[in-house]
């Protein structure tokens, strides 16, 4: 049985630390869900670091749509939600709506998430009222890369503090059911954490969020264009994967692959038969 909004909610009354991390295809997806994490997250991060794009802007939804559904036949238990891209969810809030439909309806996502404050809450608020569960994201929001100047951390002045705090109000009182804070200082962090009563889930945002989300590329080490401040490597497989796929390579051309135990035999009576043709 899956893993519910309500129960997501429950862990932060609780104190209970809620692990997140994001998944882009069905055997990651398994191992993860596996491992017991309770939400996963198809982020559009897949842009980068499946797809090799510079940045998030370029995914599509079809895209989104295709590595969602891919992540949910991989799980059982997690509560997967689909990351809506780049201009989906902004020229109209019939728009968004028919978007988000379509990861709940075509993808089999149990919610989606959306970037933005306070200029959202009001889309935010029309999808939780049609039935669909949203997830915000504010501080470092990647949509919106050009216009905050790059890939930097967000609320460091007083003004664009009270901003912070003011979207994370918004967002709640619109009807979100955790809030993504992203690349924002660890007090600050804190701070909208205490003041809003839904969970908050931190990346690059310390310690003191209701839980924590990486991307799987980062901390398993297979995405290596680069390597954020906030990912721990808990794995080096880009390392490992080189290693074999270069022994692949030389037993090949080695001939010492394949051996008699890769390979399949025949009947010698079939075979003299052939010869004989």
């Amino acid at each position: 049985m899956r893993v519910t909004i309500g129960q997501i909610r429950e862990m932060k009354e609780k104190g209970k630390i809620i692990p997140m991390l994001t998944a882009y295809d069905y055997a990651t997806a398994k191992m993860i869900d596996e491992a017991g994490v309770p939400l996963i997250l198809v982020g559009d991060s897949l842009g980068m670091v499946v797809l090799g794009y510079e940045s998030t802007i370029p995914v599509t939804i079809e895209e989104m749509l295709h590595h969602t559904k891919a992540v949910v036949r991989g799980t059982r238990r997690a509560l997967v939600v689909g990351d809506m891209p780049f201009m989906t969810y902004h020229t109209s809030i019939g728009e968004a709506l028919r978007n988000a439909g379509r990861f709940i309806q075509e993808a089999g996502a149990q919610a989606v998430k959306l970037e933005g404050g306070e200029a959202m809450a009001e889309v935010v608020h029309r999808v939780v009222q049609c039935g669909i569960p949203v997830m915000g994201h504010i501080g470092l929001t990647p949509q919106s890369v050009h216009q905050l100047s790059g890939f930097r951390v967000q609320g460091k002045t007083p003004e664009a503090a009270v901003r912070l705090v003011n979207d994370a109000r918004a967002l709640a009182d619109a009807g979100v059911f955790s809030i993504v804070l992203e690349a924002i200082p660890t007090e600050l962090a804190r701070l909208i954490t205490r003041k809003v009563n839904v969970p908050t889930i931190g990346i690059g945002a310390g310690p003191y969020c209701d839980g924590q989300v990486q991307v799987i590329s980062d901390i398993l080490g297979l995405f290596t264009d680069f390597v954020p401040k906030h990912a721990k490597q808990y794995a080096r497989l880009a390392d490992l994967i080189r290693k074999a796929v270069a022994e692949y390579v030389g037993e090949v051309e080695g001939g010492s692959f394949p051996t008699e135990k890769q390979s399949h035999s025949i009947d010698e009576g079939i075979l003299a038969g052939l010869e004989q043709e």
